[in-house]
């Protein structure tokens, strides 16, 4: 059987469904016998049971979801303010019974009408943007962050189908780290490039992405790791990130074991090139699994740092929820091998709204128009989809 009739089928049948790129192509997950909602009291007991079991035969023996923004931060002891926006789960996790190993090209012909408004509406205009600009530019200069990231986020009102979606943005922008969950009242298609956590046995490994240039007609990515070598404000900013996670990582491993494997790299996307490093580490014994996400979770690239002291800023100026925005998608197997990225580049759909949300550095020496400007490149693969 093909891949377009395994996604035909799938869609005709209305079953929940998540599609998770992998090295060799992309992995179907479906037939689940187990919906686990996630609240900040059952999250605990869940993140502890699949560690457990020690079942580890199956390609199934996993659980497969994700973990919003608020939850994890709620697990790290910081409690965030009441906000606006929509009532959206905290996280929610899936047992598959069902894997399917798709191609590398994912064709399907759309089975349900889009209907949408293609007319996106922001939830902070550039002059907004530039009074919390320059607000967390005194912040910095003051001593209480470093970096900060500053987050918008574009809605419209829709209904989408999202498996034509996904396969349409994984034509025109594949990402290391997609994803789509279809649910019968929601759905997430992301094209996130950020791997957070890869676990497998006692190694762990981080890819963080700091540094971002859109791409033009006299680019290439030989020109690109040029200007990110030369661009102070960029190098200063992937540094920051880069030392911020091996200090994460440096809570979980054993001491001396955190290397820098690949150093400042470049990757290109349909519409940019991100600046990327690679760090791993051996894990101390008896590390968990609640452990390891409490260490490395909410992902610091997409918050700043100091991470502690810059998330409590970040929560007291945003007055709307980030809902899955810079929370963790992937999966933790009954074996305690773990894969999650940050979700990023995604699409929320749920009560017929869509949102997707975004967020760029401010450093020093960051320019309030480039960020703003920074905040809809990165939007803008999501939003053509729209057209």
């Amino acid at each position: 059987m093909t891949t377009q009739d395994y996604l035909k089928i799938i869609s005709k049948s209305k079953k929940p469904f998540v599609i998770y790129k992998s090295n060799k192509g992309f992995d179907l997950y479906t037939n689940f016998s187990k919906k686990i909602i996630l609240t900040n009291k059952n999250i605990y007991s869940f993140i502890n049971k699949i560690s457990k079991n020690k079942s580890k035969s199956k390609s199934t023996d996993l659980y497969i979801g994700f973990f919003g923004y608020e939850i994890l931060n709620n697990l790290i002891g910081i409690k965030l303010p009441k906000q606006k926006g929509l009532k959206f789960p905290k996280g929610i996790f899936y047992k598959p019974e069902t894997k399917i190993i798709l191609e590398k090209k994912l064709n399907y012909k759309k089975e349900e009408s889009n209907r949408f408004n293609s007319d996106f509406k922001i939830n902070i205009n550039k002059k907004s943007y530039k009074k919390i600009f320059d607000k967390f530019k005194k912040k910095i200069k003051a001593g209480q962050t470093y970096q900060i990231k500053i987050s918008t986020k574009y809605k419209n009102r829709s209904k989408i189908d999202p498996l034509d979606f996904y396969c349409r943005l994984m034509k025109s922008n594949m990402a290391p780290e997609s994803f789509m969950i279809k649910d019968k009242d929601y759905s997430i298609i992301s094209c996130s490039p950020e791997n957070l956590v890869t676990k497998k046995k006692n190694f762990i490994s981080t890819k963080p992405i700091a540094g971002t240039l859109k791409k033009s007609k006299k680019l290439n990515k030989v020109k690109a790791l040029s200007f990110f070598q030369k661009n102070i404000k960029e190098t200063k900013e992937h540094n920051m990130i880069v030392d911020m996670e091996r200090s994460d990582l440096s809570k979980i491993c054993k001491p001396g074991s955190v290397k820098i494997i690949k150093k400042k790299t470049v990757e290109e996307y349909k519409d940019l090139y991100h600046y990327v490093s690679l760090i791993g580490g051996k894990l101390k014994n008896k590390v968990s699994s609640l452990d390891i996400i409490k260490a490395m979770m909410p992902g610091g690239s997409v918050i700043g740092c100091p991470k502690i002291s810059t998330l409590n800023l970040l929560n007291i100026q945003e007055k709307e929820s980030r809902n899955i925005y810079t929370g963790s998608f992937g999966y933790i197997k009954f074996n305690g091998d773990m894969r999650f990225n940050i979700i990023i580049r995604s699409i929320l759909d749920y009560q017929n709204r869509s949102e997707i949300s975004v967020a760029s550095g401010v450093v020093i020496d960051s320019n309030s128009r480039h960020e703003f400007n920074e905040n809809y490149i990165k939007a803008k693969s999501l939003m053509d989809l729209y057209k």
